[in-house]
């Protein structure tokens, strides 16, 4: 999955699939979390929040199951 550069001390990049609803998050001390059941509007939501970091903590770590994928 291709990811962007996500302009945040402690993500590093996120990337999206909305046919699975799977967003990827590479945090800055290189963990990559996977989460499912992300919609579109959610990961719109995230890429244009003002503060990327607090947006994800806020609306996606604790709402979707996620997988450690490293």
């Amino acid at each position: 999955m291709e990811r962007i550069r996500i302009n945040s001390s402690k993500i590093r990049s996120a990337g999206y699939d909305p046919k699975s609803q799977v967003l990827e998050i590479e945090f800055s001390d290189g963990r990559l979390l996977q989460y499912r059941g992300v919609s579109p509007e959610v990961h719109r939501q995230f890429m244009a929040a003002p503060s990327p970091t607090g947006f994800f903590e806020d609306k996606i770590d604790e709402s979707f199951p996620s997988t450690r994928l490293k």
